[in-house]
C-alpha cells in the first residue's frame, strides 16, 4: 500500500506565496513549504553563488545575508523569509563597482578554487555588521562557521580585517 494517495484521493501540494526583497528587487514568489531558501535561489531562482556544501549547516558555503544577518540558506525554509530582505553574493556589486569586501578578497588572493568564497565573502560582511571583531583572533574565531578546503584562511583573515572599517562605515552596505 502507498502512504502517498493516488486518483480521486490524492490531492496537489499547495504552494505559499512569498514576498520578499532579494538583491534589492521585490519579489513575490510560490514555494512549497518544504523548499529550503538554499534550493529556492540554486534551483528556481537560477542564483548559484550561494553553494550546496554540506546541506547541514556546517561548512557555510550557502552563507547568505537575511535582514543583513549572516544565515545558512541550506537550513532555512523559504516560507521563513516571507517579508524579509535577503542578500546574495550576487546583491553585493553595484553595477561594476565591487562592494569593498569582494575588492578585499582580490586584493588578497582568499581564494583557490573558490567554491567557498560567495558563503565567505556574505559571512563577512554580516560579521561587519555584528561590530564584535576587532582584531585577528576574532575576525578568525567568528569566521570559523566558514570551512575553505583550500586552506587560504590566513589570507581570508586578512582581506576581513582589512574591509572591516570599510564595512562597518557603510553599514555593511554596497
Amino acid at each position: 500500500m502507498s502512504a502517498i494517495p493516488t486518483g480521486a484521493a490524492a490531492k496537489p501540494f499547495v504552494g505559499h506565496s512569498i514576498n520578499l526583497v532579494l538583491n534589492g528587487q521585490a519579489r513575490q514568489l510560490e514555494v512549497l513549504p518544504w523548499t529550503t531558501l538554499l534550493d529556492l535561489l540554486r534551483e528556481q531562482l537560477d542564483l548559484t553563488g550561494s553553494k550546496k556544501g554540506c546541506d547541514h549547516g556546517q561548512c557555510g558555503a550557502c552563507t547568505v545575508l537575511l535582514n543583513g544577518k549572516r544565515i545558512n540558506a541550506c537550513l532555512t525554509l523559504a516560507v521563513m523569509c516571507d517579508g524579509a530582505e535577503l542578500t546574495t553574493v550576487e546583491g553585493l556589486a553595484t553595477g561594476d563597482k565591487l562592494h569593498p569586501m569582494q575588492q578585499a578578497f582580490i586584493k588578497h588572493d582568499a581564494f583557490q578554487c573558490g567554491y567557498c568564497t560567495p558563503g565567505q565573502i556574505c559571512s563577512a560582511i554580516g560579521l561587519a555588521r555584528e561590530g564584535r571583531a576587532h582584531d585577528a583572533a576574532q575576525i578568525q574565531e567568528l569566521m570559523s562557521g566558514n570551512l575553505c578546503r583550500c586552506g587560504a584562511y590566513n589570507n581570508i583573515r586578512d582581506a576581513v580585517q582589512e574591509a572591516l572599517p570599510a564595512c562597518r562605515a557603510s553599514g555593511g552596505e554596497r
